[in-house]
């Protein structure tokens, strides 16, 4: 039995939707219960996505939409780019790099690098010839972003870069990786010490440390990385120097959209799942969806989970109309993540035994889910932003 299955999104108009946007998720839709869904459980226990999925991505358009015409890719806007995380989403988590690569990283070059820099490297990121990954997160710092030890002394027309990164998505499998460092180490305040340098495969003393072993997102490639003596050029500089801190600030916001969205597809997806399930599993003479027990359950699981959705699109709308919602988008995060990785133990509970077992895709939903609260931001830090934005 497989542990996935394909689920339809809702029959809801999309607030954000056109006839392009659909016609873009049923294409999509088709190409991945074709080229991913049957794969997915070799993928899981290899560990690893093959670079073949992210270049079939690539060559039938699914990548990057947002970036230009001029680069590649079809100059879409973010609902597109959302779709492509939905539905990646809805096939299982371990395939989420791709959404990483195409809705996180991608739009750092797309936005602030140079013309140099889009003609280079955006083409290839577009057909899934190259993969990218950014770098923020240390084995010694991981919220406190301010006081990131990685650092990069200028020499003549290059950064010599030293440090190490881990938990980096796509690390394994990038061949070109953001990395933020500190360009100044004395000044105050710190963050503004932080810039962002563009590291390619192949850069002496650029390596790979060991691909991390996870508890969920099996398929999902995470590692550490090091940097000894890089010598990264000048002209790879994301940016200006020292503005690092707020670029990242500037995308984290999509990033956080992106990880909310996606989280709150898992939970439709778990909710699909136990409705199922519970209709046809009997006990006591009758569908367990018969019990009130159950019934109250459910109602409360699909009550959350469509409360997610309408703040979700309202923020999708806002991304493609590019506003800023520093608050909203914190509070979404948090939310929609806790209350997925929640709902995911009272799914596995209405699945009884059969809920533990590997071959029901609840199961993996249940061990997937929990890192949403704390990637792109623990739910932590959200909190404080809120209270921040609050005036607290």
């Amino acid at each position: 039995m497989s542990t996935v299955s394909m689920t339809k999104s809702g029959k809801a108009k999309r607030p954000f939707f056109t006839t392009e946007h659909e016609m873009f998720r049923e294409t999509l839709q088709k190409y991945l219960e074709r080229e991913a869904v049957p794969h997915y459980d070799q993928w899981e226990k290899d560990r690893l996505v093959p670079r073949s999925f992210w270049e079939g991505l690539g060559e039938n358009g699914f990548l990057c939409p947002e970036v230009g015409e001029e680069y590649g890719g079809l100059g879409l806007d973010f609902g597109f780019s959302s779709i492509l995380g939905e539905e990646l989403s809805r096939v299982g988590a371990g395939i989420l790099g791709v959404s990483t690569h195409s809705n996180i990283v991608v739009p750092y070059i797309d936005s602030f690098g140079s013309e140099q820099q889009r003609k280079k490297f955006l083409p290839k990121f577009v057909t899934g010839e190259s993969i990218a990954a950014i770098a923020m997160t240390e084995p010694g710092t991981g919220s406190d972003l301010a006081n990131i030890k990685t650092t990069a002394v200028r020499d003549g027309d290059h950064y010599i870069l030293n440090g190490e990164k881990t938990f980096i998505t796509n690390g394994i499998h990038a061949d070109v990786v953001i990395v933020a460092c500190k360009t100044d180490t004395k000044i105050k305040p710190a963050h503004r010490g932080i810039s962002l340098l563009i590291v390619e495969r192949g850069m002496p003393g650029f390596s790979r440390g060991k691909k991390l072993d996870k508890i969920g997102m099996h398929s999902q490639d995470t590692s550490e990385l090091i940097f000894e003596d890089v010598r990264v050029p000048v002209e790879n500089l994301l940016g200006e120097e020292g503005r690092g801190f707020s670029y990242l600030m500037q995308k984290l916001q999509q990033e956080r959209i992106v990880s909310a969205n996606n989280a709150l597809v898992a939970a439709e997806d778990m909710l699909e799942l136990t409705i199922d399930y519970v209709t046809k599993r009997e006990a006591f003479g009758a569908p367990l969806s018969k019990l009130q027990n159950t019934q109250f359950k459910i109602a409360e699981i699909a009550t959350q989970v469509q409360i997610g959705r309408t703040f979700i699109d309202t923020l999708i709308v806002k991304q493609i109309n590019e506003e800023e919602m520093v608050t909203e988008v914190s509070m979404a995060k948090w939310w929609i993540t806790d209350m997925a990785k929640r709902i995911s133990g009272e799914c596995m509970q209405l699945h009884g035994g059969y809920g533990y077992m590997e071959e029901y895709k609840i199961a993996r939903r249940y061990r997937d889910i929990p890192i949403t609260t704390v990637y792109a931001g623990s739910n932590e830090i959200m909190k404080v932003i809120i209270a921040k934005q609050l005036g607290l």
